[in-house]
């Protein structure tokens, strides 16, 4: 499957001057998500067909007045399980939660979506309750990465359908959730652009939590400039994107923990998009980065993702664990051990971590590093729980990091066309979204003329 051309600028140039309607998009995306040959069925757990369709025509009428509210009025989005779109059960990936009463309104981000006129094509397939890295979900399938559909390798998670729905053009641009790598890590996998903004710049009312500590919700789309546009919508807040001179800005690389375990092919990638970079004369500094041993060690009994989880699940798991992937129960149960004690000390141990990244990054535009240390394995390597246990952490570690210090990153292909897809990290501090993005943009400028 090749990617699909169109960026969110594209389509709203053709909408703009009339080579193509919003109706036109719709149908062009319901028809790949029914495709039979095709991952539609695995992708969305509910594709919104009639409402897209009646979303599409206002649109064109609007248009057609000139009184569309946004220059990507029109244009198909999908949405993560997670979020309430009213008069929709949110499932979260879940049998759990199937029989919960329908959203009475939209989440936030879903109301922010239809005020600027996208329209919501469905909501996609995740890990269930997005506890874990990989995409695997057991009740409603898992859709297949497109660089290797026969070898049957994973999407990668937890916004596994929404990576999928934007590289088979059943959606223009997907929103998901990143509590530990989730839009950044099928990204990478599948070779497109995946964001995950500071936190609290955009809101999470209407969207089932897996950590209210780490929980952010970003986009995943085609290029640097379609997240920026989506990123934009989701946080109500604009972007300068200012054209950076690559030769003024400076990455730090660390060398610690980050490049353990990396595959070959990750690595050639990397080193290949770093000397690109500076011989395009960026300044890349490779250093030891010691805060982030200190990670693991915070991780260790589950961090907040098991201490938040288990107190929102408890009741559920109380009277239906049996209904639970038993991979992800495993996960959430963790956070029955942890006291009260053991949270405070978890909030401590952040803020020195944050502290101390936050004074080592100063002097530095971004931090540089692989988003994920390993090509998408086969879903035959994840079929004994031990060998899932360790891919997992593996896959988290990097972007995990990001969350813990509460920052914002992208994932950018760094991959040669046709080759496995891999990602490319840039990271900042907590609230240097706009500087990331325009970052981001530069280096994404680079390496696609490298390619």
């Amino acid at each position: 499957m090749r990617l699909h051309p169109a960026t969110l600028q594209s389509l709203a140039r053709d909408l703009t001057e009339g080579r193509t309607t919003s109706r036109a998009l719709v149908e062009e995306c319901l028809e790949q998500i029914g495709r039979a040959d095709g991952q539609g069925a695995a992708a969305f757990t509910f594709v919104d067909a009639e409402a897209a369709r009646l979303a599409a025509d206002a649109m064109d009428k609007l248009r057609a007045a000139r009184a569309e509210p946004s220059p990507y009025a029109g244009v198909p989005v999908s949405v993560k399980d997670l979020f309430d779109v009213r008069g929709q059960v949110t499932r979260a990936g879940s049998r759990v939660l199937e029989n919960e009463p329908p959203a009475e309104r939209d989440a936030t981000i879903v109301a922010r979506l239809r005020q600027a006129g996208f329209v919501i094509i469905g909501r996609t397939n995740m890990t269930e309750f997005a506890y874990s890295g990989l995409g695997i979900n057991p009740h409603y399938g898992t859709p297949l990465n497109p660089w290797d559909r026969q070898g049957k390798r994973i999407p990668g998670g937890s916004s596994s359908g929404a990576a999928i729905s934007v590289t088979d053009g059943m959606a223009h641009g997907a929103i998901g959730t990143d509590t530990g790598g989730s839009c950044r890590i099928p990204a990478a996998f599948t070779g497109i652009v995946g964001y995950k903004p500071t936190a609290a710049r955009v809101p999470k009312d209407g969207c089932v939590p897996l950590s209210t500590t780490l929980d952010s919700i970003g986009p995943l789309a085609r290029t640097v400039d379609c997240c920026a546009i989506l990123d934009t919508v989701l946080s109500g807040q604009t972007h300068s994107m200012r054209d950076r001179n690559i030769r003024a800005l400076r990455f730090l690389v660390p060398e610690t923990l980050v490049f353990d375990g990396i595959d070959a092919t990750v690595a050639t990638d990397f080193e290949r998009a770093v000397k690109r970079l500076a011989d395009a004369g960026a300044t890349i500094v490779r250093a030891p980065m010691q805060e982030l041993k200190d990670v693991a060690a915070i991780n260790s009994r589950g961090g907040f993702s098991a201490a938040e989880s288990w107190t929102w699940h408890w009741p559920y798991i109380d009277r239906g664990a049996e209904l639970y992937d038993p991979r992800v129960l495993v996960r959430i149960s963790r956070g029955a051990e942890l006291t009260a004690a053991d949270y405070i000390e978890l909030g401590q141990a952040r803020a020195r971590v944050i502290e101390a990244v936050e004074a080592r990054l100063a002097d530095f535009d971004a931090l540089m590093l692989p988003t994920v240390p390993i090509v998408a394995p086969r879903l035959a390597e994840l079929e004994r729980d031990e060998d899932y246990s360790r891919i997992n952490i593996l896959v988290l570690r990097n972007p995990s990091l990001i969350n813990l210090i509460d920052g914002c990153a992208m994932s950018l292909p760094m991959h040669e066309p046709g080759s496995a897809p891999t990602g490319l990290m840039l990271a900042g501090t907590r609230g240097s979204d706009s500087r990331i993005f325009e970052v981001a943009r530069a280096v994404e400028g680079v390496l696609s003329a490298g390619r």
